[in-house]
């Protein structure tokens, strides 16, 4: 195998794994959406329920904790998001380099 060939495998080899990777973050990132949404649901019915019936202590520590949660939640997101984008650039640079090779 020539230096070029060997060069392209290890750059293929490269992009296999780091498309492996994106796909990991990605089932990672769709969790954290996933989990989102679901808090977003919790804290909306209880907001009608404060709405309906009016306040009761647990109620209202239930909704803190519900948003307090969503907050902490949309953090992990967020760092997700910039890892995938992170990983996308890695992508993209060795598909630059197969291009070039």
């Amino acid at each position: 195998m020539t230096d070029a060939s060997l060069a392209r495998v290890e750059l293929l080899e490269r992009r296999l794994s780091l498309v492996a990777a994106l796909s990991g973050l990605n089932a990672e990132g769709l969790k954290w959406t996933q989990l989102l949404g679901a808090t977003e649901m919790d804290i909306q019915r209880m907001e009608l329920e404060l709405d309906r019936d009016g306040a009761c202590e647990q109620l209202v520590r239930d909704l803190h904790g519900a948003e307090t949660s969503a907050a902490s939640i949309r953090i992990a997101l967020s760092d997700c998001e910039e890892r995938i984008a992170a990983a996308e650039r890695q992508v993209d640079e060795v598909d630059r380099l197969l291009a070039e090779a």
